[in-house]
């Protein structure tokens, strides 16, 4: 930096003589010139994305930045619909490495994706070398374009084209640019993986160890979580929501419960879910997303069985250990449907 602002400074001299050129200030320049070649060639322009910010419209919402072990951070959304807070519902992490920074997910606009990458350079000047997606969901992807465009490598779980090739992820993009504008606009594009996980597996990052587990169609049509091994720190995705109620979606709550199951959690220093507060008992907030899994499975396979309409068995249901929970009055209907529909499938597919 200091070589190229003594260079600046020095063609800037030259411009100002050469109005007048002598044999002097020719020989002078010609030799300023070989310098600035020789320095170009030693020191590369930095990455455009990196020296020009981007234009994208400021989210105007408060994004902290909080530490969750040595050296793995996240910020978190506040709790609510997708159009919420501008948009910044859902969580997003990063973990600093002497090889570059592994972010996972980055959030659910290009704004928000900007803010969170300004918020890392407070933390380190290291690149962005890797983002891992825990699933391709709107509040959780619109942010790549940022992190692609410095150069990084996008990771994702397998099935992740199955949203991206379908109608439902451009009518998805479309009405976001209407309901969240102008934080996602016409600049904003869908950004696919450069590699897909479809089994999970250990690999070294700058002296970090991590553990990648591919969760299969869960949440989503495929979903993965990263164990941070230095500092047992779990990022989980949206396979676990803290503090409020979960979003279904499309899920497979059978394999989702499944997967819930078998997630060991006994050594642990910290959970950071997709949604909600960081939890220091993971087993408790694992046990929440279980628990509200299994009784909406409960209560709708029964339902199923018995031949009940949707509307009777959901106002027969006794929702009082969850009405309280954040979203609930916007998500628990719908995901309540939802189960229904697939536990209708899961007894035909069964006879």
């Amino acid at each position: 930096m200091l070589k190229r602002y003594l260079l600046s400074g020095l063609l800037s001299g030259i411009v100002v003589v050469a109005c007048s050129p002598t044999p002097e200030t020719e020989a002078a320049e010609q030799a300023a010139q070989a310098v600035a070649e020789s320095v170009m060639i030693a020191q590369p322009e930095a990455a455009p994305a990196l020296a020009t910010k981007p234009v994208y419209a400021p989210s105007g919402v408060e994004m902290s930045l909080k530490q969750a072990g040595a050296h793995s951070y996240y910020v978190e959304g506040v709790a609510g619909i997708a159009t919420d807070n501008a948009g910044f519902i859902s969580n997003a992490g990063f973990v600093v490495t002497d090889a570059g920074v592994l972010v996972f997910d980055t959030l659910g606009t290009p704004s928000l994706g900007w803010q969170l990458r300004q918020l890392i350079r407070t933390v380190t000047e290291q690149p962005v070398v890797m983002v891992v997606v825990s699933h391709y969901h709107a509040d959780h992807i619109y942010g790549l374009q940022v992190f692609k465009d410095e150069g990084a490598k996008i990771i994702a779980p397998r099935g992740s084209f199955d949203y991206l090739d379908s109608p439902a992820a451009a009518e998805r993009l479309e009405e976001r640019r209407f309901s969240l504008d102008p934080w996602v606009n016409d600049a904003t594009r869908l950004v696919k993986p450069d590699e897909l996980v479809d089994n999970s597996h250990a690999f070294d990052l700058g002296g970090v160890k991590f553990q990648v587990d591919y969760l299969g169609s869960a949440h989503s049509d495929g979903d993965l979580s990263l164990f941070v091994v230095n500092d047992r720190v779990l990022y989980s995705g949206d396979i676990i929501f803290e503090g409020r109620v979960a979003y279904l979606g499309d899920a497979d709550t059978k394999h989702w419960l499944a997967a819930l199951q078998a997630m060991e959690t006994a050594n642990l220093a910290a959970l950071v879910p997709g949604h909600g507060p960081v939890a220091r008992e993971p087993n408790r907030a694992l046990a929440q997303t279980r628990s509200y899994l299994a009784y909406i499975r409960e209560v709708m396979g029964a339902a199923v069985e018995e031949m009940l309409p949707f509307a009777d068995a959901y106002n027969a249901a006794d929702w009082s250990a969850f009405e309280n929970l954040p979203a609930f009055e916007a998500a628990n209907r719908r995901n309540a449907y939802q189960v229904y529909l697939s536990m209708e499938a899961e007894q035909f597919q069964a006879q």
